[in-house]
C-alpha cells in the first residue's frame, strides 16, 4: 500500500526542521510514544536504529526505527517495523515562502502476515488517517512552539 499526505504550516521551513530534528519533540506531538531510545549506529544518521514504544489504550507498541536517508532541510526517510508491518515514510519539507512551508509524508507499507494484510485490505482509511492525525498533530505542536 502506498500513499501521500501534506499539510502546510504557518513557519519558516529552518523552524520546521529544528522541531522536527529534535527527538526529545516526539513525544509532544506523537501521541502514544512512551519510549523511543537509539541503540544501534550514530542517532539521527543513516543506519541508525532506535527502539520506539507506543500506549495505545490498552495496546502496546513496539518498533524498530532504521534511517534511510538524512538529507535535511529537504528530505528525511525512514523505516518502522514491528510485528508484520514494514512502513517506509519519506518526510519532505519545501518552503513554500518565507513565513509556510509544506510537509508531505509518502507512505509505503509491507503486511507480512494474513491478518495485517486483511485488516490493511478491508480498512485502508486508518492507516491513512493515522498518517494525516501525525501530521496535524505536528503542525500544532510547531506552530505552538514557535509562539510560546
Amino acid at each position: 500500500m502506498r500513499y501521500q499526505t501534506e499539510i502546510t504550516i504557518n513557519l519558516p521551513r529552518e523552524q520546521v526542521i529544528r522541531l522536527f530534528d529534535n527527538p526529545d519533540n516526539m513525544p509532544k506531538w506523537m501521541k502514544g510514544l512512551v519510549y523511543f531510545e537509539t541503540f544501534e549506529g550514530e542517532a539521527g544518521q543513516p543506519g541508525a536504529k532506535s527502539k520506539l514504544k507506543f500506549e495505545m489504550g490498552k495496546r502496546k507498541i513496539e518498533m524498530v526505527e532504521t534511517i534511510i536517508k538524512r538529507d535535511l532541510p529537504d528530505e528525511f526517510t525512514g523505516s518502522y517495523e514491528t510485528q508484520g508491518v514494514y512502513n517506509e515514510v519519506k518526510n519532505e519539507f519545501q518552503e513554500i515562502d518565507a513565513q509556510h512551508t509544506l510537509y508531505r509524508t509518502e507512505h509505503y507499507f509491507r503486511f507480512d502476515s494474513w491478518g495485517m494484510r486483511a485488516m490493511a485490505f478491508l480498512m485502508p482509511g486508518a492507516f491513512k488517517k493515522q498518517s494525516r492525525q501525525y501530521l496535524e498533530d505536528f503542525k500544532s505542536f510547531a506552530e505552538a512552539e514557535a509562539h510560546a
